[in-house]
């Protein structure tokens, strides 16, 4: 039988030095996936459009609370004052899940600060490389 999954096992983290850190203070990630398509209709296509697939990309938005100290939150602030590449990593599911990963670049990252809430951010990551899609490795 199929397994669901709950979206709180679903964990976005960024590679520091070789090592997978969650971004702290996660509330919520999505992962777009989006490709082009190539109009290849001729005078052969009885009156119908015809579409191949283009260029494909992605991004992905996430948001959260600010936790001050967190490694994977400070790595994000210097990627982006630095304007250097993200590798990101989605984990979704345990063992017996898939995990995605491609290099990013972080190009929105405000934060908000409303007198009776939680100071939050949020983030855009925009792929700049393919995005690898893997099986977990079961543990024993």
């Amino acid at each position: 039988m199929a397994k669901k999954i709950a979206g709180v096992d679903v964990l976005l983290m960024v590679e520091i030095g070789g090592q997978k850190v969650a971004i702290g203070g996660q509330k919520g990630a999505s992962l777009t996936r989006t490709a082009e398509t190539i109009d290849v209709t001729d005078k052969t296509s009885g009156g119908w459009s015809e579409s191949i697939m283009g260029l494909k990309s992605w991004s992905i938005e996430c948001e959260g609370l600010v936790t001050l100290g967190d490694q994977g939150l400070e790595h994000l602030h210097k990627c982006f004052d630095d304007g250097t590449l993200i590798d990101a990593v989605i984990k979704v599911g345990a063992s017996d899940g898939y995990t995605y990963k491609g290099k990013v670049l972080l190009t929105e990252f405000p934060e908000e600060y409303a007198q009776d809430d939680a100071v939050t951010y949020s983030a855009t990551l925009q792929g700049v490389s393919a995005l690898v899609r893997e099986k977990n490795t079961p543990t024993i």
